[in-house]
């Protein structure tokens, strides 16, 4: 009886422990993409987790955060404009802010493992957030793309995309897993 009392007493404490020591660890990433662990967290560098046209339209405005992840497929029915400077919380080899914007249309486990893949529809979206991307997912409808170095990564445009500049153009960067359905011009 003891014994078992004894063994009880243990595995309690050692649980405590082990859950204590994980709420410690700053390596574990949550499986959320919005909620990546970057460090001292700020309204600059906070996350938007939505599932709602009214709450995206919020959270991609220069009001907004830095990255903005879809829980699900999303129709929203007028232009989008994402705008805005947002620091990540992380820092360059020279110690500096890292500036950049993420529209995240994806889930993720605990391990990185992409888990779902969302849609975006909006008859147009204009980015103009600096260092922005669009991540994992699918937007459906034109894209214009008012800023330097912007992204698609792992993703696809059903639809046009258009550069408001040559440099914004030239600049312009997308990986091998991501497509683009329509053309891809200057259109001032």
């Amino acid at each position: 009886m003891k014994t078992k009392l004894f063994l009880s007493s243990l595995l309690v404490v050692c649980t405590l422990f082990t859950a204590c020591a994980k709420k410690n660890d700053q390596t574990t990433q949550p499986a959320d993409p919005a909620k990546q662990n970057t460090g001292n967290t700020d309204a600059g560098t906070s996350a938007s987790v939505v599932d709602n046209a009214d709450t995206f339209e919020k959270a991609i405005s220069s009001k907004g955060t830095w990255i903005v992840a879809i829980t699900k497929d999303l129709t929203v029915n007028k232009d989008l404009v994402v705008e805005g400077e947002f620091k990540n919380g992380k820092k360059d080899d020279k110690g500096n802010d890292q500036i950049q914007r993420k529209i995240a249309l994806y889930s993720q486990d605990e391990n990185r493992n992409i888990t779902a893949r969302f849609t975006l529809t909006a008859p147009k979206m204009t980015f103009r957030s600096p260092q922005g991307s669009l991540q994992h997912g699918t937007f459906k409808g034109d894209l214009y793309v008012d800023v330097k170095g912007f992204q698609l990564i792992d993703a696809k445009v059903d639809g046009n995309v258009y550069f408001t500049s040559e440099e914004n153009k030239s600049t312009f960067k997308m990986d091998d897993k991501s497509s683009i359905t329509g053309k891809q011009e200057v259109k001032k």
